[in-house]
Order: C-alpha cells, then structure tokens, then sequence
C-alpha cells in the first residue's frame, strides 16, 4: 500500500510536470525532477499511425431508373459510416465536449485536472478510466482499432485490456502514452479534424461505431438531423457505450421496463453540462430534460440477406472477393477487406432483367415441392463481356441455420454457380453438354450435313487417347425411345438424339472431346477438370455435374463468334481511400475458331426451330441458339443465346430421385418449367438486348459428304442390311418383287451402287422368285412376237396398232412392259405393232 501510495506521489508529479511542461511551455519549469520527467516522457513513443478505421463493404447495383448506384448490401464487423464536419449536427459536437471535455480547445491535447484525477483513481486499485481528453480518447480508440484489425484471434481480448483496462504501473504507462500520443497527433491535426475523427471511430454499443451509423439505428435520423435530446444520449451512451445502450429492451438494469433509467440519468448529466455551458437555452433543456428516453431503433442488416431477390448474385459477388487471391493473399486477409475495408463494389447486375426472371421464376417454380428437394435457377451473361445481368434462384435466402434446418424453400446456397461461388456442386446438365462433341466433330473437319447410323444400339468400344473405353452390354436410350435413325449431325442436333452423338464420338477421340470442355473453362462443380474424370463413354450425354453459369459461358462463346469472355460479376471496386482496385483477370480469348463458331450456332439454331428447345424460343424475330439437356428423370436444363445475351435455366432435384416427368405444379409438369422460365427471361433480355443475325456456317463445314454405296443384289436381307449399316448407310426393305434372284435375295437397289451422300436410305427389295425377263421382240413378225411372249411364261396380247403401208406392215414396235423387265411368270405383255389395216 505504502508503495502504491509513494508510486503515485511520483507519478503524479512527474505526469503533472509534463503537462504543464509539455502543454503550456511559457511556465518556468526548474529543478531536477522536471527535468527527469521531461526525459522520461521523451522517450516514450510520440508517433501514432492513424489509419482508417474498420468500415463496412457494401455493395451496389445501378438502378435501373435514375441510372444511379443503390445499396444492395452491406458487410460489416463494425457498423460505421463516416460524415464530414458539416455532417454532423452542431448540438452534438456541443454535447460530447460539454460532457466529456470542457476545454478542449483550451488544452494542448491533455486536460491536467481530468489526468491527474484518473491517477488517483488508478493509484486506488481501479481501472483507469475518466479524465482523458477527447483526444486521448481518440488515440485510444486508435489504438483498440489496431487490436482489432491486427491481433491475432487469440491474443485480441489481451491486447484489448492492454489498450483500455490496464491497472498499476501498467495502467500509469498507459496513460502517459495516451497523453504523448494525444500531443503528438494535436501537432499534426486541427481540433475540429480530431473531434470529428473521434466521432466517427467511436462505438456506441454492440456493432455500431461512428456518429452517423448510431443515430440511424438508435434514432432513425442522419447525424446532421439530431435534435437536442438525441445528441445528449448519444454523447451519453459514447462514456459507456454497451451499459447505456438503448436497443436492449428486455435489460433489466437499463431497459424498457425502468425506462432505460441508467441512460436517462446519464443524458440528464448531458443535458445539464449543455446549459450550464450556455449550448441551450433554458426552456431547451428543461423540454428536453422532462423528455423520456425513446429509442426508434432501425438495424442495419448485414450480408445479402437484405438484397432480396438479387441475394444470390450478392452472395456470388461476396464469394468473388472472399475466395479471389486478387482481394488478398489468404483467407482471413480477403475476409477482413471484404467486412472492414470499406470497400464500394460496383456490380454487373441489370436490375430490368432481374426482376423480370425473378417474376419468371416465381410464376413457375415454386419455392419448395413436398415430397422432394426441389431446386430452380437461371443466370444469364452478356456474350461479348461475360457481365453476368441476371441470376435468380426458386428458394428464398438464409443464412440462419435454424431457418434452413426447419424450413423448406430457403438456401444460402447460390445453385447457379460452383462450389468456389456458391456453395454448390453444379447439377448433371445433359445434353446440354453435347455442344463438346459437335465442336469436336467440327474441329476434325468434318460437316453437320454428314449423315451417319444413328440407330440405337450397343456400340463397339470408343477410342481414348489410344485406350479403348468399353460402351457397355445395355443400350442407351434416347428421348421418347426414339429408336433412332440414319441421319444428319445437324438432326441428331435438333432432336437431341443419343444414339446420333454416339455415332460421330465413334469416330473421334473421346479424350479431346473432354479437352474442348477443359478448353471452354468448364470443371465439375467442385472444381476438377473434366478430362481427368471420364467414366464412359456416356460421359458425352452430360452426366457430369457442371454450374450452369459455365455452360451458359460456352454458348455465349459460340455467340460471340468464338470469343470467350470469363463470367464477371464486378464492374468496378473503390476502395476507402477513393482509389479504383485492380480487378481480378477476366480478359476474353477466342477459344473457338469463328467458322466452327457459326457452322456450331447453324446446327444449334435448328434446336430452337422446330427442334427439342422451340418451346423455349420466345415470340420475337431475335435469332438465338439453344439446347435442351435432361439426365435421366432426375434434372432438366435449357440454355440459349443471342448473340448479345446467354441464358441458362436448371430444374430438378437437389438432391434425391424425383421423377421430374410425374410431378406437377401449378404451372404444369416440372420437366417443362426450364422451357417456360427461359422463354420469359431470355425474352426480357432481347427486348433489352436485341441480337444480330449469326455468321453463315463454313462452306467446308456444311458440305454434302459422298459415300461408295456397294451394290447388295443376290444378298440375304439380313447380309445387305449389314453391309449398308457398316457402309454408312439406311437400308430399307422393300416388298418382295418378281426377280430372277431367288426367292428372299436382293433382286434391286435403290439408288443403285455408286458415289452417293452418305447416310443415304437405301430401299431394298427381295426377290419373290417367280420371275421372269420380257423378250425383246421388237422387228419381229406379231406371230412370232406372240410365240416368244407366251414362251417367256407370259400371256401375249395385242397392244397399239399403227396404221402402215405394205413395206412396214405387220412388224412388231415394241412391248409393254418393256423389253429387259422382269414380270412374275402369267403377267400381261401387250405387243405394240404396224399393219396396213387395224381393226
């Protein structure tokens, strides 16, 4: 005790010495221990960085109206919105220096009297509290911000005590370099920059720091708008900011019950010091003084919960700048950016179009089904920049983890995008990912006007890299068990037909169809690399689960002649100091060639018109490209694009088996909600974006391919059906027509052998083996031809008689039918012949 009380004594002088000294020079100050306190207070640190206080991320998106920036969210660990001098209402720059520092523009940074009465009180065995200066106030709030932005998460309530609580000699070093750190930022910045940067560092219970961020939640109103009430409990509530807080209702020390009696008393003080002080008048302060504490609290939410709507494309924009090594180099540092490091973010977004796909989803896709985990999204891109203008979602956002537990309909999950962006694994897109074997197919040279066997059938193993990759012992069905047909690339195109696509894989690389994936910046959802994960041949059908923002990328591409442009959610980003940030990479590469790019778009087109996809095609004249894709029963896609704007809608389960095509809603059977939803809100995008007509195709790449068509004459059905199949070719069985071939072998072909188109139907006809070849008894006599004809097995009749003179009389013309033909044995040959008198 005797110890502390002496500690004190010293501490005291020497501290009151340096004041004097240090803040009033012109008194004489003489002897040695003013001279060792001079020394030992020089040799404290004098230099304090003041560095922006944490301030909130928030996040914008022009409003289609006024074409100005409006808040879509903000993200926070403090709550804080800093104002400018003039900002700020002048009763509550009063109110804070009436209560909290008298003479504030009297001292030089530290108040004599107020220190040396917070070293009695330490020297007692309290806290050190009380008597600071409204700018050591501001350097220790400086200093708890560095805490707060520095400490590890382990050493951050140490370092908090250290800069607040410290007691003993501990809380006396702390003191003092309060006051060398007050002193030294007084020389560097006025007192009104000092008492604003107070203002706006300060917290004022719980999340909410700054002046101007406390009266709008506790009040409602903007800092400048404080009435004389208002500023006196903030300026109360700032001396003990989580004891006076007035949005605990249910506190039973400071609370609704009691009248936030604590607050009240505190603010009366407030009000007292203002008057006596000659800020307000009389009947001011009794008006308010009577007044009760009425707190008209307005919280400021926090994430993308507030975006409503648009709060999938907040959370895509959120995970950009969490998880994108452009925004810092770990985890925790693009963390802290995004909630401490007032950043202004500048989004893509095109609010005419969200709201018309959130309508289109809304009047379509429920937010849940019982009976399964239902699950709808759309995003569409802008083809020649990647700016991502909608991105909609069926469920309502949450991030409550009782909400989503307890409540179906609601996710936090962004369905659109991968497990990088949004929590999700992507979905199986089906035939949408089809497009990788008709840029392959094209990339080899080959034309979409080919025809090939696209019957369904077990196929013979496909080639890997040189590795055969076994088809399977089970046929793969196509849509509506098609059975399947010789066709064109660009029909197996327009009807999505399995067992067409399977044909052209056939002929080339399983791996580099893989690879144009890889190429086109598609990966699982989770992130893997398509290439490294095929199973099967099957794999071509779409049973990978990909984000269908990346398969709306790859039509855009093709849209865009080629030229991909990565998906972008971010125009632009300020950061606190007014600077525009460096942006992550998103530079566009063609990544197609522009002739494979538009004989692609030519085969795509015919999905839209009259192909698998017409149902989506909205009714304008804006020419668009598209593709359907459904894996099994279980999930459904549509995507199609103009050549401004790429649309991409997924419906189906998120997880489980239900059957899309046995479950209803009201707006019809779920399998068809994608046609609907893409219809209305690629629609949107035309009216807003329009769309030219796509290139011509290559000429190379459309060109009739001619085949060998074998002749299949004297072979079984079976063997020619065989022969025709391996050649590339339809056969087609006839009827059975008299012919010299025996019974059941080919007698003709149609066309017969020769260079044809390939893939061309080819009829068959066996021969019914009864028959026989008409003579040629042209120039013989019409007995003889008669004899001939019967001897041939046919029955001889008269035909055209032609009136002649003698020397041509009686000579036969011709028959019907002709010479050379083969009739069944017993048919009619009629004799054509000349006489000089035809009865």
């Amino acid at each position: 005790m005797l110890g502390g009380v002496l500690g004190l004594v010293g501490l005291s002088a020497i501290a009151g010495v340096l004041v004097t000294a240090t803040v009033t020079p012109a008194i004489a100050v003489s002897g040695y221990a003013a001279s060792s306190a001079i020394t030992l207070f020089d040799n404290l640190p004098s230099y304090l960085e003041v560095d922006e206080p944490m301030l909130p991320t928030t996040i914008y998106a022009e409003d289609p109206n006024t074409g100005d920036q409006r808040e879509l969210a903000s993200f926070y660990d403090q709550n804080r919105t800093p104002v400018a001098w003039d900002e700020v209402a002048t009763v509550m720059y009063d109110s804070i220096i009436s209560s909290e520092d008298p003479r504030y523009y009297e001292h030089g940074g530290v108040d004599l009297i107020g220190t040396s009465r917070a070293l009695l009180n330490n020297a007692g065995g309290g806290d050190t509290q009380g008597g600071s200066s409204i700018s050591q106030q501001y350097v220790k709030n400086v200093l708890i911000q560095e805490c707060e932005k520095e400490a590890p998460a382990d050493e951050l309530e140490a370092c908090w005590v250290k800069a607040t609580q410290a007691k003993g000699i501990d809380g006396y070093e702390r003191k003092l370099q309060e006051m060398r750190y007050a002193i030294a930022i007084e020389k560097e910045y006025s007192k009104n920059d000092i008492l604003l940067g107070y203002l706006n560092i300060a917290n004022f219970g719980g999340v909410t720091y700054g002046i101007e961020a406390a009266a709008q939640y506790y009040f409602g109103v903007s800092a400048k708008d404080l009435s004389i009430t208002q500023a006196a409990t903030l300026a109360g509530i700032v001396q003990n900011p989580n004891y006076y807080r007035i949005d605990q209702k249910d506190n039973e020390v400071n609370g609704e019950a009691n009248g936030y009696e604590a607050t009240e008393n505190r603010r009366n003080y407030v009000l007292t010091r203002l008057y006596e002080d000659g800020k307000i008048t009389e009947d001011e302060y009794k008006e308010a003084h009577a007044s009760p504490v009425e707190p008209n609290i307005h919280p400021r939410q926090k994430g993308c919960i507030t975006a409503g709507g648009s709060a999938y494309f907040c959370e895509y924009v959120k995970n950009v700048i969490e998880n994108d090594p452009a925004f810092g180099e770990t985890p925790e540092a693009r963390r802290e950016l995004l909630r401490r490091g007032g950043l202004k973010v500048y989004t893509t977004i095109d609010l005419t179009l969200q709201m018309a796909a959130e309508q289109a989803m809304k009047d379509n896709a429920p937010t849940n089904i019982p009976g399964m985990q239902f699950g709808s999204a759309g995003v569409s891109l802008e083809a020649d920049t990647g700016r991502i203008l909608q991105m909609v979602q069926n469920t309502e956002f949450s991030e409550d983890p009782e909400v989503l537990n307890t409540q179906p309909g609601h996710s936090a999950q962004v369905w659109a995008a991968d497990a990088e962006h949004g929590s999700s694994n992507g979905f199986s897109v089906g035939s949408t990912f089809k497009v990788f074997t008709l840029l392959d197919w094209l990339e080899h040279g080959r034309s979409i006007n080919e025809r090939l066997n696209g019957v369904n059938r077990i196929f013979p193993a496909f080639n890997c890299d040189g590795n055969p990759m076994p088809f399977g012992t089970k046929k793969i069905g196509n849509f509506a068990n098609n059975p399947g047909f010789f066709g064109s690339v660009r029909q197996f195109t327009e009807q999505s037909l399995n067992s067409g696509y399977f044909a052209m894989a056939q002929q080339l690389n399983l791996c580099d169809i893989m690879r144009v994936a890889d190429r086109l910046d598609v990966k699982t959802g989770d992130g893997k690399k398509i290439s490294e994960n095929v199973q099967g041949p099957y794999d071509i059908l779409g049973s990978f689960n990909v984000a269908p923002i990346s398969m709306a990328s790859v039509y855009a591409t093709i849209a865009n002649n080629g030229l991909q442009c990565p998906p972008k959610a971010i125009d632009k980003i300020v950061d606190a100091d007014g600077n525009e940030m460096k942006l992550p990479d998103s530079k566009c590469e063609q990544k197609i060639k522009p002739e494979i790019a538009a004989t692609a778009a030519a085969a795509l087109s015919g999905v839209m018109n009259g192909g698998t996809g017409g149902p989506a095609h909205a009714p304008d004249a804006t020419p668009v490209i598209g593709k359907t894709g459904t894996h099994e029963t279980l999930q459904t896609s549509m995507i199609q694009s103009s050549t401004k704007v790429a649309t991409a809608v997924w419906v189906g389960n998120v997880e489980g088996e239900a059957d899309l095509f046995r479950t209803y809603v009201p707006a019809g059977q779920v399998s068809q909600l994608r046609y609907y939803i893409s219809k209305r809100i690629q629609g949107a995008a035309n009216a807003a974006y329009g769309g030219d007509p796509f290139p011509p195709p290559d000429q190379n790449l459309t060109r009739q391919i001619l085949a060998d068509l074998p002749s299949v004459v004297g072979k079984s059905v079976t063997e020619a059906q065989n022969i025709l199949w391996a050649a590339g070719f339809s056969p087609v069985v006839g009827e059975p027509v008299p012919g010299m071939q025996p019974e059941g072998l080919i007698e003709t072909q149609d066309p017969g052998a020769g260079r044809v188109p390939s893939g061309t139907s080819v009829t068959i006809s066996p021969s019914n083996g009864q028959g026989s070849t008409v003579p040629d008894v042209k120039g013989q006599s019409l007995q003889d031809a008669m004899a001939a004809i019967a001897g041939a097995g046919f029955v001889p009749e008269r035909g055209d008689c032609e009136k002649k003179s003698k020397a041509g009389a009686g000579k036969v013309t011709g028959t019907s039918p002709g010479a050379g033909e083969v009739l069944t044995q017993g048919s009619k040959v009629s004799i054509d012949y000349q006489a000089r008198k035809c009865s």
